[in-house]
């Protein structure tokens, strides 16, 4: 068996060492292999403007939460998934990582920017890849609002992904629902991470759904956490029951697609 965690907080705007604190506090003695964080976990989430990001975006490689989580990981023997403002260049990205006992990381590019997000963040250029966090279990990422897009969690599963990580920031009450049919109808587990709370930034503010969940290969929640409360919860899975693809005797969710009849544009 495997163990999963997803873990529900409030970050404080702007704040990158509260946060980052804090979701070192959670994660704290967690007996688990795997701990996804919401989305724009160290920096919160309403903006103004693309300069008042500078000083909480940060390099993958060298960034205060990676050094600080690479850390983490090696001495708990766990991998981590958690959402941050990347800095490449000039360029800022809502981004996710994944670190691994061994010090690897793996970084994803939200392709799907919702809102006011495309006033901020360049569009993700990495595409839908699976990586492998600890023991080796194939991972994919994707971000909050990729939800929306069939095609991302499809990618991710037609690559070979068991678990797929999605650190998240939901403002509208249809992604958890709709995230049932994502694991269904591609057999596989899913791990919502959502936050909490109003976040108000003079004129602007958003309200966030909290909800955090677990889902099984057929859309099952496993688990799931309140709309308002702070949390870190686990649970143990079979990851190797994702590659089960059958419907029933004659149906595989896999090799009955027919995509030569399918549109792309």
């Amino acid at each position: 068996m495997y163990k999963v965690s997803v873990c529900q907080f409030e970050p404080h705007l702007l704040d990158l060492d509260f946060n980052l604190n804090r979701m070192l506090e959670m994660a704290g003695d967690a007996d688990t292999d795997l701990i996804v964080f919401p989305e724009l976990a160290t920096s919160g989430y309403v903006f103004q403007n693309k300069e008042e990001l500078i000083p909480v975006a940060e390099d993958v490689q060298t960034g205060k939460s990676f050094t600080a989580f690479r850390k983490l990981c090696a001495q708990r023997n766990f991998s981590v998934v958690y959402g941050f403002c990347e800095s490449s260049g000039d360029k800022l990205y809502n981004s996710a990582a994944l670190v691994n006992p061994d010090g690897s990381v793996h970084v994803y590019r939200k392709t799907h920017l919702f809102y006011r997000e495309k006033l901020f963040f360049e569009p993700g250029d990495t595409g839908f890849n699976v990586f492998p966090a600890k023991d080796g279990i194939p991972v994919g990422l994707m971000i909050c609002f990729d939800w929306q897009f069939p095609e991302a969690m499809r990618s991710l599963a037609l690559a070979g992904a068991l678990i797929v990580a999605h650190p998240s920031n939901l403002v509208l009450p249809w992604c958890q629902e709709a995230m049932k049919t994502r694991s269904l109808e591609n057999r596989v587990f899913s791990i919502t991470a959502n936050r909490i709370g109003t976040e108000t930034n003079l004129d602007q503010q958003e309200t966030f759904t909290g909800a955090s969940q677990i889902l099984g290969t057929k859309g099952e929640i496993l688990l799931r956490l309140p709309t308002d409360s702070e949390d870190l919860l686990t649970l143990a899975i079979d990851p190797l029951l994702a590659e089960n693809k059958q419907v029933t005797t004659y149906n595989n969710a896999f090799t009955d697609r027919r995509p030569e009849l399918y549109r792309s544009e």
